[in-house]
């Protein structure tokens, strides 16, 4: 193939340095900033050197036309000649091709089915720096391949930015392979920060510092944002605009309107575009970049059964690049839509995808390679292990891999499709129910939901199937023909319940908005849905901002009990629930589609075990106040807690954690017996304790911590255990005669006094009886003689005998000797 005339750009002057490198080293890195002419004069340059063809992959179905394209236009032909493109539902190639530009995803589905990848010399990974999962899982298996099929095959990756040494490592393999590096011709572009105003929206925002630019520059400004529905309602905005044309660009437009932002206008425009315009494609014409700051990337939530696209904060890296357009063609100027000061915390690089995104559709491209783990391939940045097992076990459930992992026939079959596992899991099941073209309708919508403008999939197909546009058409026209499947029922719900059966919903009140799916996640319908008011809905799309404790239904249709039975009837359980809840048990048997309560009834004859094990979670939740405990139970209780405390072993301790955790030991014949809360609140809690008592030793425990204990006057007051230590509250006179305080438990802890006036209010406490009589009594008698005259108060209490009443009694008691 001889090369024409190429264009005066930076990578012109590396070309034969860069062929040569290839050729010698077989893999090779080259580092270009976008708008250097790497991803067209690069691919010229390779076909012109090698005898096969040139594959060229690239992460976008746009920039792949768009290359094509560009590369054709370069040697005066038409794409599908010398230069020609695949992508999924698109493909014009010939006879004589000899580039051809591809997307990540379809290179991997060739390079499954033909690993040696016959005809081919060189694949060029355009964009690496972009981090895509498709991106990532052809570069592992594209270096497999290499190092067992094909050692002459090269491999040219490219990046638009100067992080390269990772990937070099990893082309290399025992050696690094080479860097070449182009250095990029642009102009300077100034700089503008344009902070949000108070809960202004990002479209209002967007809108404002477009004007801006317009206001500032000349030339074309390209404004990049976040998503589709953003580029719309910004449009919408923007409508009223002199004197410049509005134009769309991102990866869901046909390609005629693709190519149309792709091409100088006729007068000045704004080019409303998604990330594809950072690095994939170039806009001519521009001199101003708006920044909305914002990107859309895959993000799976898996705690809530979510996955989809989420708005994040772009990197440096990004940002930078996004800039770098407004300078390729004359000095610019970008309009960034965040304070300065929040610039340096933006993160470095974009977060790459295979950390981030759902691994279902990459484990079934690793089990059919043979390696579900994906150990033995060189990874940029290797599958998160949790991540890969939740994709493996999704498969396993879609029937996709076996128990081993191993892929099946019908797994082999759904990659072949092209879709997630989910959709082509929809596609084959649902086109025997209702029919090839009707099963096709859906899945193309669920796989882009751009195609529809609304969140009712049933409205939004009746569209479709009036308007029958192209992409959809052409999406719709290919998978139907995978798949056998005779017209049947019309029944979008069920199709999409294939796909998500976990997201099934039911609404959670009459006349609610809000919905439970079966995965447990609640979710929100917006207003004006146009669904109507269904019970059910079979949730295509759902997304969470972050914040937000409910999800938001993107794209929905109407489905009752009978389809969710029928769609998913592996979620479907039956089981006997026997519980405690709001104060008392609850037996009823419960149907559940996941999350779901579809009926409950109530028991009459529940399990006794589990019966048993409710009463005690209720008994834990509750405490142990719902005993009967009387004085005499808690006395006991109290009496076991400091013989526990003092002597330990075999003691056994009384707490509250302690009784519950041994529940079963001291309360085990009536948590047998018990069916119901009254049935707790009857039992005798001291009686039950007395299960815990430890023979031998339970023998002696009215003489380690005796319940009540003698005086000298003869009277038996109860000791109070309560206290630490223990108290004995007693009128003073009634211990007379006492010289020392009695103590207990081996006489390890001597009982704290609390002596009372004949009042019974509290004149003195003391441990220690024997100071108090030499140092506290004369204040205290004095005191008492004021207070009380006819009783006896003697200097020297032993010379009065113990009494419980007034001075005439002193001797009617003998005094006791002290214990």
């Amino acid at each position: 193939m001889k090369l024409p005339e190429l264009p005066d750009l930076p990578v012109r002057g590396i070309l034969d340095r860069l062929v040569g490198v290839s050729a010698e080293n077989g893999t090779t890195v080259l580092v270009a900033p976008p708008g250097t002419g790497k991803t067209t004069l690069v691919p010229l340059a390779l076909a012109a050197s090698v005898p096969g063809r040139v594959l060229v992959a690239e992460p976008r179905r746009v920039a792949a036309r768009a290359a094509a394209g560009r590369m054709a236009a370069l040697l005066g032909e038409s794409v599908g000649g010398t230069v020609g493109y695949s992508v999924r539902g698109d493909r014009r190639v010939g006879r004589d091709t000899r580039i051809e530009v591809v997307t990540s995803g379809l290179l991997v589905r060739r390079l499954q089915g033909d690993p040696e990848l016959a005809g081919v010399d060189v694949v060029l990974l355009d964009e690496c720096h972009e981090r895509h999962l498709d991106a990532d899982l052809l570069l592992a298996l594209l270096l497999d391949a290499r190092a067992g099929l094909r050692p002459d095959l090269r491999v040219l990756a490219t990046s638009a930015t100067v992080a390269a040494e990772r990937l070099s490592t990893i082309l290399g393999g025992d050696r690094i392979a080479p860097v070449v590096q182009v250095q990029d011709r642009t102009h300077p572009v100034d700089t503008t920060y344009v902070p949000p105003l108070p809960r202004e929206r990002i479209e209002a925002h967007v809108a404002r510092a477009t004007r801006a630019a317009l206001a500032g520059t000349g030339g074309d400004v390209l404004v990049f944002l976040p998503g589709v529905a953003e580029i719309r309602r910004t449009a919408a905005l923007l409508a009223d605009v002199d004197g410049a044309d509005i134009v769309p660009l991102h990866g869901r437009l046909a390609a005629a309107e693709q190519d149309t932002a792709l091409r100088p206008g006729a007068r000045r425009r704004v080019v409303l575009s998604t990330a594809v315009a950072e690095s994939s494609l170039t806009v001519p014409g521009v001199r101003a970049v708006v920044d909305s700051g914002l990107a859309r990337v895959p993000r799976i939530d898996r705690a809530r059964g979510l996955s989809g696209l989420a708005t994040v904060r772009v990197s440096a890296a990004v940002a930078g690049q996004r800039a770098g357009r407004a300078g390729r063609e004359a000095p610019g100027q970008v309009w960034r839509c965040w304070p300065e000061y929040e610039h340096g915390t933006l993160p470095a690089y974009p977060e790459p995808e295979i950390r981030t995104a759902d691994l279902t559709r990459l484990a079934l491209e690793l089990a059919c390679w043979g390696t579900a783990d994906g150990h033995g391939l060189s990874w940029w940045d290797a599958p998160p292990p949790g991540g890969l097992a939740a994709g493996r076990e999704v498969l396993r459930v879609l029937g996709a891999v076996n128990s081993d992992g191993v892929v099946t026939d019908r797994g082999r079959r759904m990659a072949r499709i092209g879709l997630h596992p989910r959709l082509a899991r929809a596609l084959l099941d649902g086109a025997p129910v209702v029919g090839a073209r009707a099963a096709a309708e859906v899945v193309t919508v669920l796989d882009d939901d751009t195609h529809t403008s609304g969140a009712d999939l049933t409205a939004g197909l009746r569209v479709l199937r009036r308007e029958r546009p192209a992409r959809w058409r052409r999406e719709v026209d290919r998978l139907a023909r995978s798949v056998e499947g005779p017209d049947g029922v019309d029944d979008p719900a069920f199709v999409v319940a294939l796909a998500h059966p976990e997201r099934l919903a039911r609404r959670r009140g009459p006349g609610s908005s809000s919905y439970l799916m079966a995965g447990g996640t609640a979710v929100t319908l917006p207003p004006g849905s146009g669904t109507g008011d269904p019970e059910w809905l079979a949730v295509g799309v759902a997304t969470r901002d972050p914040g937000r404790s409910e999800g938001y239904i993107r794209l929905a249709a109407a489905a009752d009990e009978q389809l969710a039975r029928r769609a998913a009837a592996n979620l479907l359980t039956t089981v006997d629930q026997i519980e405690w809840a709001d104060g008392d048990v609850v037996a009823r048997r419960v149907e559940r589609l996941g999350a779901i309560m579809l009926s409950e009834k109530p028991i009459r004859n529940p399990d006794r075990e589990l019966l048993g094990a409710a009463l005690h979670r209720g008994l834990i939740s509750t405490g142990l106040g719902l005993l009967s405990w009387n004085s005499d139970a808690t006395a006991l209780r109290q009496r076991l807690d400091f013989l526990h405390r003092t002597l330990g072993a075999p003691w056994p301790p009384v707490d509250d954690e302690s009784l519950l955790a041994a529940a079963d030991t001291w309360l085990g014949p009536e948590l047998a017996a018990a069916r119901r809360r009254a049935d707790l609140e009857r039992i005798d809690a001291g009686q039950a304790l007395r299960r815990l008592l430890p023979w031998p030793d339970a023998a002696r425990m009215d003489e380690l911590a005796p319940e009540r204990i003698e005086v000298p006057s003869g009277s038996r007051p109860r000791l109070d255990y309560s206290a630490d230590p223990p108290v004995l509250a007693v009128k003073v006179q009634e211990v007379f005669g006492w010289t020392a305080t009695p103590r207990l438990a081996h006489d390890r802890v001597p009982i704290v006094l609390h002596l009372l006036s004949p009042a019974q209010r509290p004149v003195a406490v003391t441990a220690d009886l024997a100071s108090f009589w030499h140092t506290g009594w004369p204040q205290v008698r004095a005191d008492l003689r004021g207070r009380y005259p006819k009783h006896a108060w003697p200097e020297d209490p032993a010379t009065v005998p113990a009494h419980r009443g007034t001075a005439r009694n002193a001797g009617r008691d003998q005094p006791k000797p002290p214990r």
